[in-house]
């Protein structure tokens, strides 16, 4: 018995997700590790394009940087700081709008089999579009580059959540719906009680979609801005100095990573039980 207890003891311990983190973690780092030495040793041996620079001068130019992260000295010269906060300030104004619209829309068409038939051609007609062929039709209408970029990323990430929203509301349980119909439930109160509910772990899904499409965007829509990090990388090209460009993308993919995780927390949240990546 002694000698069975011990093999499950280990057993477990070899099932405990500590240790696959751990080993991942381990993995990571030594990815990482091969990654900046290839990376190193490819620039400074001329393998990539000429003017490459090393792994510790973008390291170097990235701690620079997020030291001195504030500094202002004119419009065209800020701190990474602040292009942060502008970027993530246009990205939060055309997120909620897109929001406010696609969730109330999609739960519209969700319930309504007669809206989603009318709604899907315009949807499948839209959603590939790409967010720089709203740039000219943004710049036309409302005659603000500040003002377009704003509705470049709204336009851009409307589409997961209305899609996912309209998914997750066509998709309640139908015994959900006649056990509220049999008990005289309202329309609304069913939406708000038992629809909504049902429908939430898709519904987060997509608003999770959309920030991300929300956070790619918005260094295409910056370019014409002239401030945002988007800006801020045209800005180092001109000037032909390819580290800062890689400090940025790497600010960008950090940021991205944070802004995922948080939804990814809330998804977790509201999924009832259920995984979610």
């Amino acid at each position: 018995m002694a000698a069975v207890g011990r093999r499950a003891r280990k057993r477990r311990k070899k099932s405990l997700p500590g240790g696959e983190n751990t080993k991942a973690i381990g993995v990571f780092l030594l990815s990482l590790v091969v990654l900046l030495g290839f990376w190193e040793i490819g620039a400074s041996s001329g393998w990539f394009a000429k003017g490459m620079p090393t792994a510790s001068l973008t390291l170097k130019e990235l701690w620079w940087w997020l030291t001195n992260p504030f500094f202002n000295n004119g419009p065209n010269d800020l701190g990474i700081g602040w292009n942060l906060l502008i970027s993530l300030r246009r990205v939060a104004i055309g997120y909620i709008s897109a929001s406010v619209i696609a969730v109330p829309l999609g739960i519209l068409i969700g319930i309504s089999p007669i809206a989603s038939k009318a709604f899907n051609p315009y949807i499948q007609l839209l959603r590939p579009v790409s967010p720089l062929a709203w740039l000219p039709i943004g710049l036309y209408v409302f005659r603000d580059s500040e003002q377009t970029g704003i509705f470049i990323i709204m336009i851009s990430s409307i589409w997961p959540t209305l899609v996912n929203t309209c998914f997750g509301v066509a998709n309640v349980s139908k015994e959900y719906l006649d056990v509220a119909k049999t008990l005289g439930t309202s329309k609304l109160r069913t939406i708000t009680h038992i629809i909504v509910p049902a429908a939430l772990p898709n519904i987060v899904s997509g608003l999770r979609i959309s920030m991300g499409i929300a956070w790619l965007v918005i260094v295409a829509a910056e370019m014409l801005l002239g401030t945002g990090l988007g800006y801020f990388i045209w800005n180092e090209w001109n000037n032909l100095y390819i580290p800062n460009i890689l400090v940025t993308i790497i600010v960008i993919g950090l940021v991205g990573i944070v802004l995922d995780q948080v939804f990814a927390y809330i998804e977790r949240i509201v999924s009832f039980g259920r995984k979610s990546a």
